[in-house]
């Protein structure tokens, strides 16, 4: 089968790895050929969302690496999508349909679109995420 795009990229956090993090990385390899994850450090996550990680970073990327969608894992430290396209030459980024129209998008597609890059919005897996799964384990733990 041709696909769309020939190397892809997507980047997350993958805590708590749930059915929205396979959905987007198989959603992403459903359209290119080699699809490069990135996951954020710890330090990362700490940065933008003020908040530590469940699971740590080694055994993120050991999860991700191990998803048969995903060709190859890297180290995201920071938000440049800029910096990983230098470094990777990636066609397209693939990013959850939640993301679009968020200024930081908006603006990820106009210095992408100078390369020659797309951004990709996939449908976003409703009524899952890390968020709510950290929220149910706080209210069983808290009503034992």
């Amino acid at each position: 089968m041709n696909k769309k795009y020939k190397i892809g990229y997507t980047s997350g956090v993958f805590d708590l790895f749930h059915i929205g993090h396979l959905n987007i990385l198989k959603r992403s390899k459903e359209l290119c050929d080699y699809l490069i994850v990135g996951v954020n450090t710890d330090e990362l996550v700490e940065t933008y969302k003020k908040k530590r990680t469940v699971i740590s970073f080694e055994e993120r990327i050991a999860i991700v690496e191990s998803i048969k969608y995903v060709d190859q894992v890297i180290a995201q430290k920071n938000l440049d999508k800029m910096e990983v396209w230098n470094n990777h030459k990636f066609d397209a980024v693939f990013i959850g349909s939640d993301w679009k129209g968020s200024q930081r998008w908006k603006d990820t597609e106009e210095i992408l679109k100078t390369v020659g890059a797309d951004v990709v919005y996939l449908p976003y897996t409703i009524n899952t995420s890390s968020s709510i799964l950290k929220e149910t384990l706080d209210k069983i733990n808290r009503a034992e």
